[in-house]
């Protein structure tokens, strides 16, 4: 395994694809660039398994105490989110005090986003039995039971040991082809403002 994927890591997972009309490359480059100009860029995202205030900030919070970095790793998929490309104007940590999204930033067609720097192309493999959810409901689950079907993100611990399957076919093992690094406040609301 990646030294991302030490025991005890934080990663948050998510399937990545199209977006608001706008194809991965495409969505790949402007964030670097805005990272390169603004320091950050806003990766938006919608769904409620990570919830900002009650999924990623606490568990962010949690790995950055230990001063851990937390990973967004992702997994690359046809996608068809073809929602119109409509940019946020304002982010909230707390869905109650708002600030303006700076210029250089685009996030667009979403309901939230994380903030992230070090945004890179990887290839390395994430095993989900490896790995269990970190919180909420279904914390202490394995990633390999929770991330399925129509759950596309996770925040997820990285397991000391790999859990052992009865039926080695239910694995699942998960290609990744882009990571970052989430920074402080970790995941925000986003509105357009009226």
């Amino acid at each position: 395994m990646t030294k991302i994927l030490k025991p005890g890591a934080g990663v948050l997972f998510m399937k990545v694809g199209t977006h608001a009309n706008e194809g991965l490359e495409d969505i790949i480059g402007r964030k670097q660039k805005e990272i390169e100009d603004e320091g950050f860029a806003l990766w938006g995202y919608g769904g409620n398994t990570c919830h900002p205030t009650t999924m990623v900030q606490p568990f962010a919070e949690e790995h950055a105490e230990n001063g851990d970095p937390i990973v967004l790793c992702m997994e690359p998929m046809v996608s068809n989110h073809f929602a119109e490309p409509i940019r946020a104007d304002e982010y909230s940590v707390d869905g109650v005090t708002w600030q303006k999204v700076p210029n250089g930033i685009h996030a667009v067609g979403s309901r939230f986003a994380l903030l992230i720097k070090n945004l890179q192309l990887a290839k390395f493999e994430l095993p989900l039995s490896a790995t269990e959810v970190a919180v909420g409901r279904s914390a202490g689950r394995l990633g390999s039971q929770y991330v399925r079907g129509r759950v596309d993100k996770a925040c997820l611990n990285v397991r000391t040991d790999p859990s052992l399957l009865n039926d080695p076919n239910q694995e699942k093992v998960i290609k990744i082809g882009l990571t970052a690094e989430l920074i402080d406040p970790y995941a925000v609301f986003l509105r357009t403002a009226a």
